[in-house]
């Protein structure tokens, strides 16, 4: 017999949406049996103390997910997605890190803006707080399917064209090789999870309260002056982050 697991309650989190997360965690840790079904609603419903309609909420969710999927009489089962793998190292590129693992990768430019550095970044950037920058918005796609959403920051005064460059060629690294910079390396990288916001939830495709994971990066060029900083969102349940020394 399970002991009850405590949910949180006036915390403004859905009791759905933290069943559909204990679920979801729970598969790594023995939830599902050796084919993969879930225990049943009813016994769900008991372990998580709510009735069988927000268990059902949690599980349709993940459905919409692609974490899991029913079978008429049969009960719900783990879905088996091969999830991308996406290293992070000195050397991250999106389409080198994706290769071998889906026959198209991709980047879209969403849109483009000037605006004046707050601190944080400016300070990453080694620039003064409020100098121009050029912020970009980017959607990482692989077999049209979206897997990561990209915000970055350049200094107006050393790439005033980046947005154009990156429009013409859909790469960083080609829109720099444009700009001047041959070559430019990963500096720093932090990586923490969190549910997506509405803006990720609709361009990433996910269902509300979905997981994502949010990597904060700073790359350089080969003298080690800044170049830009980023953070991009990756689905959790289609993106593992492998962090590679």
């Amino acid at each position: 017999m399970h002991q009850p697991v405590r949910l949180q309650r006036g915390v403004g989190v859905a009791l759905w949406r933290q069943i559909a997360d204990r679920i979801r965690s729970g598969i790594g840790s023995g939830l599902a049996d050796e084919q993969g079904r879930l225990p049943p609603e009813t016994e769900l419903a008991q372990r998580f103390g709510v009735n069988r309609h927000t268990v059902r909420a949690a599980i349709s969710v993940l459905a919409y997910e692609g974490v899991l999927h029913s079978e008429q009489g049969r009960g719900t089962y783990v879905r088996s997605p091969d999830r991308l793998v996406y290293p992070i190292s000195e050397r991250t590129r999106f389409s080198a890190g994706l290769e071998g693992q889906a026959r198209e990768v991709n980047s879209k430019l969403l849109h483009h803006a000037q605006e004046a550095a707050p601190a944080a970044i400016a300070a990453a950037l080694g620039l003064s707080a409020g100098a121009p920058l050029v912020r970009i918005e980017m959607l990482g796609m692989a077999n049209g399917i979206p897997v990561s959403r990209a915000t970055l920051w350049f200094g107006a005064a050393c790439f005033p064209d980046i947005a154009d460059q990156l429009s013409q060629t859909g790469s960083i690294t080609h829109a720099l090789a444009l700009a001047g910079i041959a070559d430019y390396r990963r500096v720093s990288t932090t990586v923490e999870a969190r549910h997506a916001d509405e803006v990720e939830t609709g361009d990433l495709k996910l269902a509300p309260g979905a997981i994502v994971l949010v990597a904060r990066s700073v790359n350089a060029d080969l003298q080690g002056v800044p170049v830009h900083c980023s953070v991009t969102r990756f689905p959790a349940d289609r993106v593992e982050l492998r962090l590679e020394t």
